[in-house]
């Protein structure tokens, strides 16, 4: 088998109503959706993402680049792929867009595989479980009243979510403990609860705002600092009970192996396409496991089931909801846990009326 091609469309998701983070004001989706042809029928997807549909020609540029790298290659030879890019992308830098690309061709490549295979690829990575742990995570943004806080915690339960995230981020500490504590009096005790700071306060301001926040018995406490302030993880980590989850803006295993050896997070939430693709998301769910360190994906929710499926240290699966108009097959929540998919591959398709309603180029 060979890859004959590679097609790109570019789309625009509008959300419901904006949102906001400590550090983000989102609008839309933007993707540039992957295509791999082969010689066999056989048609590998993938996507990546920018919130507000910014430099998706940059994205698609990058993506381009890479054919000599792919196309004509066997997409078995997965690994070798994977390589061959890492190698031409040196001089371009091996972080930001070089590794947005390189984690959608992977990503395409191995749902080829599990296509041929006739497998999901939880399946062929070794599955452990058949559902998994998920919270809901399109919601209870910063942006929002205390009462539509409330309101939106009680949809999730309805939905049958058993476990959720909040965004903290307010100026004043009391304010983000009046509006967590009003979700966690909404849900009741039994349902889990995780807060996420987007990378928005300082050390002392994180664990300050922790220590109020230990009453609410967090599942964790995401990104208290910026990202790249380690040290700092590791100063609010050692500073409170409540486990700190962070790692979704490192890229590949070597972030990941900076984040662990400087015990800054309780939990790693790797990130598909800065990860660098199924591929590397594997080798650092194991490299997690071997520090005896939980993981979370980030996003990508129907992509990252296969790893879900397959990573025993996998702990949750996050349910962003942006991305589900784009396919044909749902996913399926069922006792407050996300079942694995049954198709083929990565077990979701592209709907082409979809993408023919979001197209931009």
């Amino acid at each position: 088998m060979k890859v004959t091609g590679m097609r790109f469309a570019q789309v625009e998701i509008p959300l419901a109503k904006p949102i906001r983070t400590a550090i983000h004001d989102v609008r839309s989706v933007g993707c540039v959706l992957v295509y791999l042809d082969t010689d066999a029928g056989i048609t590998g997807e993938a996507y990546n993402f920018t919130m507000n549909a910014v430099r998706l020609d940059v994205l698609q540029a990058m993506l381009e680049s890479f054919s000599r790298q792919v196309v004509g290659k066997d997409p078995h030879d997965v690994e070798c792929i994977w390589d061959a890019m890492w190698r031409d992308s040196n001089f371009f830098g091996q972080k930001g867009v070089s590794i947005f690309a390189m984690s959608s061709i992977d990503t395409a490549c191995w749902d080829i595989v599990g296509k041929a295979a006739g497998k999901p690829l939880y399946k062929l990575f070794g599955a452990c479980r058949d559902s998994v742990d998920v919270y809901a995570s399109g919601g209870l943004w910063l942006s929002l009243s205390i009462d539509e806080l409330v309101e939106e915690a009680r949809a999730f339960l309805a939905d049958g979510f058993r476990a959720m995230k909040i965004r903290v981020g307010k100026k004043r500490v009391a304010e983000d403990v009046k509006r967590v504590a009003a979700v966690r009096d909404a849900i009741g005790p039994d349902v889990a609860l995780m807060a996420d700071a987007n990378q928005g306060f300082s050390v002392s301001h994180a664990i300050r705002l922790g220590r109020y926040m230990e009453e609410f018995a967090l599942e964790w406490f995401e990104e208290p600092v910026p990202a790249w302030d380690l040290e700092g993880h590791a100063a609010v980590a050692a500073a409170l009970d409540t486990p700190i989850a962070s790692g979704e803006t490192e890229y590949t295993r070597y972030g990941m192996r900076d984040m662990l050896t400087a015990k800054a997070a309780d939990v790693l939430m790797p990130d598909l396409q800065r990860i660098g693709g199924l591929t590397e998301l594997r080798r650092v769910a194991n490299l997690a496991s071997s520090f005896d360190v939980p993981v979370s994906t980030h996003i990508f929710t129907e992509q990252s089931l296969s790893i879900a499926g397959s990573a025993s240290n996998c702990i949750y699966l996050e349910h962003m909801p942006w991305f589900e108009s784009l396919y044909r097959e749902p996913m399926r929540l069922i006792d407050g846990r996300m079942a694995m998919p049954e198709g083929d591959g990565l077990g979701f398709t592209f709907d082409p009326d979809a993408i023919d309603r979001y197209r931009i180029k």
